[in-house]
């Protein structure tokens, strides 16, 4: 596609990694269900093809697979917005908000819309392109004003220990990531 050619604010993927587990999880008696090993590592690859070093502090936002509520906070240490154990004190702080730091589900995640399956992705990504095009109205994230242009989705399937994990950062520019 050509710059422009349907749009003139097109937003582009600017990294995918897709990583399943080996389905070890429930047979190792060392796996601790506090971290999901698939969900990092394909956040390590994204963040490295997007040429991310410090995802809290470069996304304007991410939308996060929130299937169950320690699901998301266990997510949001996989993929960098916070330090192990510590997401729960992140989000009574406000970091996660609407206008907080680094605004995770802005539209209200799965709890607000179920869970299609399949479909779940393509919202995650349309949210991410409402957003970055400044077109949310009253849930319009301030990052994007504030010129950040990076957002971040983030998908999970599977059991612990044997889950699949995507991870997707979309950004507003082409060329060379920036």
């Amino acid at each position: 596609m050509r710059h422009g050619q349907y749009t003139d604010k097109p937003l582009y993927v600017k990294a995918l990694s897709f990583v399943a587990g080996p389905a070890a999880g429930p047979i190792d008696p060392a796996y601790d269900y506090t971290t999901f090993d698939e969900v990092v590592h394909s956040a390590d690859d994204a963040y490295q093809q997007a040429g991310i070093t410090d995802p809290r502090a470069e996304l304007a936002m991410a939308e996060v697979h929130d299937c169950f509520t320690p699901t998301e906070l266990v997510l949001m240490e996989d993929l960098g917005f916070a330090e192990r154990g510590t997401a729960w004190k992140e989000v009574l702080s406000g970091t996660y908000d609407l206008d907080g730091e680094l605004p995770v589900n802005p539209d209200g995640g799965l709890k607000s819309f179920g869970h299609p399956i399949g479909a779940s992705g393509l919202r995650m990504l349309f949210e991410c392109w409402t957003q970055l095009r400044g077109e949310a109205g009253a849930r319009q994230i301030k990052s994007v004003a504030a010129g950040k242009t990076k957002a971040l989705t983030h998908n999970l399937g599977g059991a612990p220990g044997a889950c699949t994990s995507a991870s997707r950062r979309t950004g507003r520019h082409s060329g060379p990531l920036t």
